[in-house]
């Protein structure tokens, strides 16, 4: 690694992150079904339709998987909470097994000097919930609440952070409107409302937070940085809307209390009923906001319907997900969230990594160089002023890439899929060393 520990501030945390249905394994310890085994399950919807049903298995291994990230000399981890295990009809009787997991997942953190990192809620909808409209229904905020006060009524205590919802674009857009995620819908009006309820979720979320003195409370949102494939007129709008959806509209509800006026030509003829009044709810004071990044597009205008783009092949070098390779995105979106939106509120990288088809005999050097230059740019805007306090690396393992199913590797930490062995990669090496200066 070009970076070690001492070239950023005092108190700078380094973590790994990765999510409940991506690696623990939803066929044991009484969960339920989420809509990802629905998704799953549809032909077609996943590659070679593989699921998270076994996944790596962190259910029974996590003492393996936190051992791994203590010897790398991590401060914290970034884990989610699923809300089909802790209630596996996403209402009423919470399951026991579910709630003593998170209890000896948390504790056992603890033991090793990982600081909790929790995120309420990556994408593992419970089925039936679903069944109910899901993220189109607007009683799901509510829902949401509920589940929120069950899990962290047991581990609130001890948790050094906690957001709602990871990435609230691909609840939205990327599963309503595209299509790609579960329940992979292609509807404009329930992109809009998806996009406006997973909002108002964070809002409930933040209030049962603060009612039960949990602290340290924020929003994980993802950015793309959008480039205009040419230099028309047309392909500048393009991208400028492309940018509107993605990047400002979450954080033009979370922190101005309105959405994007260009988005909203678009989503507005689509939006819920009385949906102007749910700002005060969205808005409410949070701790710090985290920062996922990976990439950028390329957007080219169409003579389609609304939002009329598509995005087109870049020049840049391509991780094994075919995203280019744009560190300079990282460093505009730290200083411009800082100087537009947060204002001094503290900021994390929550998540950032690579794809990579590493073997445990081929040294991922491409993710060695990727990171290399994605802290390079985290320093670059340490030195302009932004208030960055850590920095999180996506993912400590391989694991399940949702519609790509186990394909796509994106582990600090190589996961043979047919016996489960953990083999740690080069890139977690070089990072241990580094973490260790």
């Amino acid at each position: 690694m070009d970076h070690k520990r001492s070239d950023f501030p005092d108190g700078f945390l380094f973590a790994a992150a990765t999510s409940a249905y991506q690696i623990e394994g939803h066929s044991f310890g009484g969960a339920g079904r989420t809509h990802w085994d629905d998704f799953a399950a549809t032909p077609g919807n996943v590659v070679r339709a593989e699921n998270g049903a076994v996944a790596c298995d962190h259910y029974h291994r996590y003492t393996q998987d936190l051992d791994l990230m203590a010897a790398m000399g991590l401060d914290a981890y970034r884990f989610s909470t699923s809300w089909a295990r802790v209630m596996p009809e996403g209402r009423g009787t919470p399951n026991p097994q579910g709630l003593d997991f998170y209890d000896r997942l948390v504790d056992a953190m603890l033991e090793r000097g990982l600081k909790p990192m929790a995120t309420l809620y990556h994408w593992e909808l419970p089925s039936p919930l679903a069944d109910l409209g899901g993220w189109r229904n607007p009683d799901l905020p509510k829902w949401f609440a509920d589940y929120t006060r069950v899990i962290m009524d047991r581990i609130g205590d001890r948790m050094f952070s906690v957001a709602p919802i990871n990435e609230p674009w691909c609840v939205g857009w990327l599963s309503h409107f595209l299509g790609h995620h579960a329940p992979g819908l292609r509807d404009i009006r329930a992109t809009a409302h998806a996009m406006h309820h997973v909002l108002c979720a964070h809002g409930r979320a933040v209030e049962v937070l603060r009612d039960l003195g949990v602290s340290n409370v924020g929003a994980v949102c993802n950015f793309e940085f959008a480039h205009p494939a040419t230099d028309s007129d047309a392909d500048r709008d393009a991208a400028a809307l492309y940018d509107g959806y993605y990047n400002r509209f979450f954080l033009g509800g979370l922190f101005n209390g309105a959405y994007p006026s260009d988005v909203m030509e678009g989503l507005e003829p689509h939006m819920p009923k009385g949906w102007q009044d749910d700002f005060p709810l969205i808005g409410q004071k949070i701790d710090w906001l985290g920062l996922n990044y990976y990439t950028c597009k390329r957007i080219a205008a169409t003579d389609g319907a609304w939002p009329a783009h598509e995005e087109v092949e870049g020049p840049l070098p391509k991780t094994q997900m075919g995203w280019e390779v744009y560190p300079d995105g990282l460093h505009h979106f730290l200083t411009w969230v800082h100087q537009h939106y947060t204002k001094g509120l503290p900021l994390f990288v929550t998540e950032n990594g690579m794809a990579n088809p590493d073997t445990p005999d081929q040294p991922d050097t491409a993710r060695i160089d990727y990171l290399n230059q994605h802290l390079a740019a985290a320093r670059r805007a340490i030195a302009d002023g932004v208030p960055l306090r850590g920095y999180t690396f996506w993912s400590l393992m391989d694991n399940y890439e949702w519609a790509l199913g186990y394909e796509k590797r994106f582990g600090l930490v190589h996961v043979d899929f047919d016996t489960l062995e953990r083999t740690p990669k080069a890139s977690y090496h070089a990072l241990a060393r580094a973490l260790k200066d």
